[in-house]
């Protein structure tokens, strides 16, 4: 990740010439940003980003480029773009793709709705799908909406889980320092380019341990296990028992807090639209009547409505309980076979839904067991997002 201020005069090969940042300027550029503007994470100078994104991804042995290889059935771009969308301060996101993959990368736009985003042809070389990229964010280009930033971020298009802060940094450091040549060593081969085209002085900022490039096809496996955990550790638990406040689905909720991290419970619809502004992608929704969907019924209307399965999918899972000497087993099972079809139904809109059918007997040993089994099958769903298992009636 590299950045750099255009300047006003004309280019030299291989792009816009970057200004060095010394003395007077890199006082007044630093000053720039003020405390209250650190704090807030909101610069006051304009920041944009390019991403190459033109390979053909080798190294990783498939025919489809990386960058569009799924992870959880979405493109690893689009978890990049998203990760630098969340940064309110990058005015505009510039992404160079192949002439092959332009209508493609559109789609993913469009799908996503992702906002700030700028597409241009990719060069033949990463240095000039760069090199492009800055073309379009420099002054004067015709039909373009993009404005000259002041800093320029050079992200990968495969590094998914860039942090903010790190941006931060990249920027604050494009603004306040110089560096001796000693810390090219440790660079990449565009601190040197920097140095030779652009005579400045490059920087190198330490980045994140999460800050790694997905290069090879085991990387994938383990971008997807970093985002399962991501999506997963919080969990939000829906249930209306106020009439009942000694509903055994209070005790199951006890039990879910042994199994999973950042659980949060909602009793109205008020607070679960504001879960939903928070976005939590895994829900438990503990049904009161054993084989009523009413509960359940509510929160796919709503996540539906809210879009909230456009970037991951969510998991729900529909709780219901047998007291088995009040209405027979069989009578349940046919009663909950609906679930079936919402779950046919939902999964269009990337929603998970599972149904789980906890045992409610008498004994206190057996029930504490049957609520035990119930959490560990909950906590293993909400993991593993396994859309094989969606519209099954798992039994605790």
């Amino acid at each position: 990740m590299q950045s750099g201020r255009l300047s006003d005069s004309g280019p030299a090969e291989p792009g816009p010439r970057l200004r060095s940042l010394c003395g007077a300027d890199q006082a007044a550029w630093a000053s720039s940003l003020s405390e209250a503007e650190a704090e807030a994470g909101c610069f006051a100078l304009a920041v944009a980003a390019v991403l190459p994104a033109g390979g053909s991804g080798e190294r990783m042995g498939v025919p489809t480029p990386k960058q569009f290889c799924p992870i959880l059935e979405r493109p690893l771009i689009s978890y990049t773009l998203q990760a630098l969308e969340r940064v309110c301060w990058i005015k505009d996101i510039v992404v160079a793709v192949t002439g092959e993959n332009m209508e493609a990368m559109k789609g993913i736009i469009q799908r996503y709705q992702h906002k700030r985003i700028s597409l241009v042809e990719a060069g033949v070389t990463r240095h000039r799908s760069i090199f492009n990229g800055l073309k379009a964010l420099a002054e004067d280009q015709p039909n373009s909406r993009l404005s000259k930033p002041e800093v320029v971020i050079i992200h990968d298009a495969v590094r998914p889980f860039v942090e903010e802060d790190v941006l931060f940094q990249v920027v604050t450091a494009a603004k306040e320092y110089g560096c001796s040549d000693h810390d090219l060593e440790f660079g990449t081969e565009c601190l040197h380019l920097a140095l030779k085209y652009c005579h400045i002085k490059a920087k190198l900022v330490e980045g994140s341990p999460d800050l790694w490039k997905v290069t090879y096809k085991r990387d994938l496996y383990a971008a997807e296990s970093i985002i399962k955990e991501r999506i997963s550790q919080q969990i939000c638990v829906v249930m209306d028992t106020k009439e009942d406040e000694e509903h055994v689905g209070h005790r199951l909720e006890e039990m879910l807090k042994n199994e999973l991290n950042h659980m949060k419970k909602v009793t109205s619809g008020k607070d679960l639209q504001q879960i939903l502004l928070e976005q939590c992608y895994s829900f438990v929704c503990v049904n009161v009547m054993t084989s009523d969907f009413e509960e359940t019924h509510k929160l796919l209307n709503m996540l539906e409505e809210s879009n909230l399965s456009i970037l991951y999918p969510v998991v729900v899972i529909s709780v219901h309980f047998l007291d088995y000497k009040s209405v027979p087993f069989g009578q349940t099972m046919e009663n909950l076979m609906p679930i079936r079809e919402f779950a046919k139904e939902v999964k269009k809109r990337n929603i998970l839904l599972y149904g789980l059918l906890i045992y409610y007997p008498q004994d206190e040993q057996k029930l504490k067991e049957s609520l035990r089994q119930g959490a560990t099958i909950i906590a293993a769903l909400i993991k593993e997002r396994n859309s094989g298992l969606t519209g099954q009636l798992l039994i605790a």
